[in-house]
Protein backbone atom coordinates (compact mmCIF):
# COMPACT_ATOMS: atom_id res chain seq x y z
CA UNK A 1 0.00 0.00 0.00
CA UNK A 2 1.39 3.39 -1.06
CA UNK A 3 1.03 6.15 1.54
CA UNK A 4 -0.49 9.41 0.33
CA UNK A 5 1.49 12.63 0.38
CA UNK A 6 -0.17 14.01 3.51
CA UNK A 7 0.46 10.77 5.42
CA UNK A 8 4.12 10.90 4.43
CA UNK A 9 4.42 14.59 5.27
CA UNK A 10 3.12 13.97 8.78
CA UNK A 11 4.95 10.67 9.32
CA UNK A 12 8.16 12.11 10.77
CA UNK A 13 6.65 12.92 14.14
CA UNK A 14 6.24 9.19 14.84
CA UNK A 15 10.05 8.85 14.79
CA UNK A 16 10.89 12.31 16.14
CA UNK A 17 13.54 11.13 18.62
CA UNK A 18 15.31 9.02 15.98
CA UNK A 19 15.06 11.88 13.47
CA UNK A 20 16.82 14.16 15.92
CA UNK A 21 19.44 11.54 16.74
CA UNK A 22 20.38 10.40 13.24
CA UNK A 23 19.82 13.26 10.78
CA UNK A 24 23.11 15.14 10.19
CA UNK A 25 23.13 18.95 10.43
CA UNK A 26 24.55 21.06 7.60
CA UNK A 27 28.23 22.04 7.83
CA UNK A 28 29.04 25.52 9.19
CA UNK A 29 30.40 26.64 5.79
CA UNK A 30 26.96 26.18 4.27
CA UNK A 31 25.29 28.38 6.87
CA UNK A 32 28.09 30.94 6.54
CA UNK A 33 27.13 31.27 2.87
CA UNK A 34 23.37 31.27 3.41
CA UNK A 35 22.98 33.67 6.35
CA UNK A 36 23.54 37.37 5.52
CA UNK A 37 26.18 39.18 7.60
CA UNK A 38 24.73 41.06 10.54
CA UNK A 39 21.47 39.09 10.64
CA UNK A 40 19.45 39.94 13.75
CA UNK A 41 16.61 37.42 13.31
CA UNK A 42 16.61 34.04 11.56
CA UNK A 43 13.62 31.79 10.86
CA UNK A 44 14.12 28.03 10.59
CA UNK A 45 11.00 27.07 8.63
CA UNK A 46 9.68 23.48 8.77
CA UNK A 47 12.27 23.09 11.49
CA UNK A 48 11.51 19.49 12.43
CA UNK A 49 13.29 18.57 15.65
CA UNK A 50 15.74 21.47 15.45
CA UNK A 51 18.67 19.74 13.75
CA UNK A 52 19.37 23.01 11.91
CA UNK A 53 17.94 25.29 14.59
CA UNK A 54 20.75 24.29 16.97
CA UNK A 55 23.31 25.30 14.33
CA UNK A 56 21.66 28.72 13.95
CA UNK A 57 21.82 29.57 17.66
CA UNK A 58 24.47 32.24 18.10
CA UNK A 59 24.29 33.41 14.48
CA UNK A 60 21.63 36.00 15.35
CA UNK A 61 20.16 37.50 18.50
CA UNK A 62 16.79 35.93 17.66
CA UNK A 63 16.24 32.45 16.22
CA UNK A 64 12.66 31.36 15.51
CA UNK A 65 11.74 27.77 14.64
CA UNK A 66 8.36 27.09 12.99
CA UNK A 67 7.14 23.48 12.72
CA UNK A 68 3.63 22.07 12.15
CA UNK A 69 4.01 18.70 13.92
CA UNK A 70 3.60 18.92 17.70
CA UNK A 71 5.67 15.75 18.23
CA UNK A 72 8.60 17.26 16.35
CA UNK A 73 8.11 20.59 18.17
CA UNK A 74 8.34 18.86 21.55
CA UNK A 75 11.79 17.49 20.72
CA UNK A 76 12.76 20.83 19.17
CA UNK A 77 11.79 22.83 22.26
CA UNK A 78 13.67 20.46 24.55
CA UNK A 79 16.84 20.49 22.44
CA UNK A 80 16.85 24.20 21.53
CA UNK A 81 15.68 26.20 24.56
CA UNK A 82 17.35 29.35 23.18
CA UNK A 83 15.01 29.39 20.16
CA UNK A 84 11.42 30.61 19.92
CA UNK A 85 9.42 27.54 18.90
CA UNK A 86 6.09 28.20 17.16
CA UNK A 87 3.39 26.10 15.54
CA UNK A 88 2.97 26.94 11.88
CA UNK A 89 3.88 26.00 8.34
CA UNK A 90 5.37 27.52 5.23
CA UNK A 91 1.97 28.46 3.89
CA UNK A 92 0.98 30.20 7.15
CA UNK A 93 3.95 31.66 9.02
CA UNK A 94 3.02 33.10 12.46
CA UNK A 95 5.29 36.15 12.21
CA UNK A 96 4.69 39.77 11.24
CA UNK A 97 5.79 41.22 7.91
CA UNK A 98 9.45 42.13 7.39
CA UNK A 99 10.47 40.60 10.72
CA UNK A 100 13.43 38.34 9.83
CA UNK A 101 16.71 38.68 7.95
CA UNK A 102 16.88 35.05 6.82
CA UNK A 103 14.56 32.11 6.25
CA UNK A 104 16.23 28.70 6.20
CA UNK A 105 14.46 25.57 4.91
CA UNK A 106 16.29 22.26 5.21
CA UNK A 107 15.07 18.99 3.70
CA UNK A 108 11.52 20.34 3.48
CA UNK A 109 11.12 22.44 0.34
CA UNK A 110 9.37 19.59 -1.49
CA UNK A 111 6.69 19.43 1.21
CA UNK A 112 5.69 23.07 0.66
CA UNK A 113 3.13 24.49 -1.78
CA UNK A 114 5.29 27.16 -3.50
CA UNK A 115 2.26 29.11 -4.68
CA UNK A 116 1.26 29.75 -1.07
CA UNK A 117 4.56 29.41 0.80
CA UNK A 118 6.74 31.70 -1.32
CA UNK A 119 4.48 34.77 -0.78
CA UNK A 120 4.53 34.03 2.96
CA UNK A 121 8.35 33.74 2.95
CA UNK A 122 8.74 37.02 1.08
CA UNK A 123 6.24 38.65 3.43
CA UNK A 124 8.27 37.88 6.57
CA UNK A 125 11.65 38.64 4.98
CA UNK A 126 13.05 42.15 5.27
CA UNK A 127 14.29 43.72 2.01
CA UNK A 128 17.84 42.51 1.53
CA UNK A 129 17.10 39.42 3.63
CA UNK A 130 17.82 35.99 2.35
CA UNK A 131 16.02 32.72 1.66
CA UNK A 132 18.30 29.71 2.05
CA UNK A 133 17.29 26.20 0.97
CA UNK A 134 19.33 23.16 2.02
CA UNK A 135 19.45 19.53 0.94
CA UNK A 136 21.89 16.98 2.36
CA UNK A 137 22.57 13.83 0.37
CA UNK A 138 24.97 10.93 0.67
CA UNK A 139 27.86 10.97 -1.81
CA UNK A 140 27.11 8.12 -4.22
CA UNK A 141 30.53 8.40 -5.87
CA UNK A 142 31.69 6.16 -3.01
CA UNK A 143 30.80 2.55 -3.98
CA UNK A 144 29.44 1.34 -0.64
CA UNK A 145 27.36 4.51 -0.30
CA UNK A 146 25.79 3.89 -3.72
CA UNK A 147 24.78 0.39 -2.56
CA UNK A 148 23.47 1.76 0.74
CA UNK A 149 21.43 4.41 -1.07
CA UNK A 150 19.80 1.75 -3.23
CA UNK A 151 17.93 0.53 -0.15
CA UNK A 152 16.45 3.98 0.47
CA UNK A 153 15.57 4.32 -3.21
CA UNK A 154 13.51 1.10 -3.13
CA UNK A 155 10.94 2.47 -0.71
CA UNK A 156 11.14 6.02 -2.01
CA UNK A 157 10.35 5.08 -5.60
CA UNK A 158 7.42 2.95 -4.53
CA UNK A 159 6.09 5.80 -2.42
CA UNK A 160 6.33 8.81 -4.74
CA UNK A 161 4.70 10.03 -7.91
CA UNK A 162 6.77 9.56 -11.05
CA UNK A 163 7.90 13.18 -11.38
CA UNK A 164 8.73 13.81 -7.72
CA UNK A 165 12.43 12.97 -8.05
CA UNK A 166 12.79 16.02 -10.26
CA UNK A 167 10.54 18.23 -8.13
CA UNK A 168 12.22 17.08 -4.92
CA UNK A 169 15.14 19.48 -5.43
CA UNK A 170 13.69 22.06 -7.74
CA UNK A 171 13.11 25.61 -6.49
CA UNK A 172 10.71 27.63 -8.63
CA UNK A 173 9.20 30.97 -7.58
CA UNK A 174 5.79 32.14 -8.79
CA UNK A 175 5.93 34.92 -11.43
CA UNK A 176 6.51 38.36 -9.95
CA UNK A 177 8.05 37.06 -6.71
CA UNK A 178 10.38 39.73 -5.22
CA UNK A 179 13.32 37.33 -4.88
CA UNK A 180 16.53 37.28 -6.86
CA UNK A 181 17.39 34.28 -9.04
CA UNK A 182 18.79 31.54 -6.80
CA UNK A 183 22.53 31.08 -6.51
CA UNK A 184 23.81 27.58 -5.79
CA UNK A 185 26.73 26.13 -3.86
CA UNK A 186 27.63 22.62 -2.71
CA UNK A 187 29.76 21.77 0.32
CA UNK A 188 31.25 18.31 0.79
CA UNK A 189 31.64 17.05 4.36
CA UNK A 190 31.38 13.88 6.40
CA UNK A 191 30.07 12.67 9.74
CA UNK A 192 31.21 9.58 11.66
CA UNK A 193 28.50 6.93 11.91
CA UNK A 194 28.30 3.40 13.26
CA UNK A 195 26.39 0.62 11.53
CA UNK A 196 23.55 0.99 14.04
CA UNK A 197 23.36 4.72 13.31
CA UNK A 198 23.23 4.09 9.56
CA UNK A 199 20.31 1.68 10.00
CA UNK A 200 18.63 4.30 12.18
CA UNK A 201 19.23 7.04 9.61
CA UNK A 202 17.39 5.17 6.86
CA UNK A 203 14.52 4.65 9.26
CA UNK A 204 13.87 8.42 9.38
CA UNK A 205 12.70 8.75 5.76
CA UNK A 206 8.99 8.84 4.97
CA UNK A 207 9.11 5.98 2.48
CA UNK A 208 10.39 3.66 5.19
CA UNK A 209 8.41 5.12 8.13
CA UNK A 210 5.14 4.49 6.28
CA UNK A 211 5.87 0.86 5.36
CA UNK A 212 3.73 -1.76 7.04
CA UNK A 213 5.46 -3.21 10.12
CA UNK A 214 6.49 -6.51 8.55
CA UNK A 215 7.93 -4.82 5.46
CA UNK A 216 9.76 -2.31 7.63
CA UNK A 217 11.32 -5.11 9.70
CA UNK A 218 12.39 -6.98 6.55
CA UNK A 219 13.85 -3.78 5.13
CA UNK A 220 15.89 -3.19 8.31
CA UNK A 221 17.09 -6.78 8.28
CA UNK A 222 18.41 -6.48 4.72
CA UNK A 223 20.10 -3.13 5.42
CA UNK A 224 21.76 -4.59 8.50
CA UNK A 225 22.95 -7.65 6.57
CA UNK A 226 24.53 -5.38 3.95
CA UNK A 227 26.27 -3.29 6.61
CA UNK A 228 27.50 -6.36 8.46
CA UNK A 229 29.43 -7.30 5.32
CA UNK A 230 31.40 -4.03 5.45
CA UNK A 231 34.93 -4.21 6.96
CA UNK A 232 34.37 -1.45 9.53
CA UNK A 233 32.32 -0.79 12.65
CA UNK A 234 32.31 3.00 12.20
CA UNK A 235 32.84 5.01 9.04
CA UNK A 236 32.98 8.65 7.96
CA UNK A 237 29.77 8.95 5.94
CA UNK A 238 30.52 11.24 2.95
CA UNK A 239 27.82 13.86 2.41
CA UNK A 240 27.07 16.70 0.03
CA UNK A 241 25.19 19.77 1.23
CA UNK A 242 23.55 21.53 -1.70
CA UNK A 243 22.49 25.10 -0.91
CA UNK A 244 20.44 27.69 -2.76
CA UNK A 245 20.15 31.28 -1.68
CA UNK A 246 18.02 34.13 -2.93
CA UNK A 247 17.79 37.75 -1.77
CA UNK A 248 14.54 39.54 -0.95
CA UNK A 249 14.19 42.44 -3.39
CA UNK A 250 12.53 45.76 -2.52
CA UNK A 251 8.83 46.02 -3.23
Amino acid sequence: MVADRETRRLSFGSVATDYDRYRPPPPPQALDWLIPPGAQAILDLAAGTGVVTRELIGRAARVVAVEPDERMRAVLAASSPEAEVLAGRGEDIPLPAASVDAVVISAAWHWLDPGRAVPEITRVLRPGGRLGVIWISRDMRVPWVAEFNAFARESREADRPADSGRRHREVVFPPGTPLSSPEERSVEFSVPMTKDQLVGLLGTYSGIITLEADRRAEFSRRVRAFLDRQPWDQVDLPLICRCLRSTRLPG
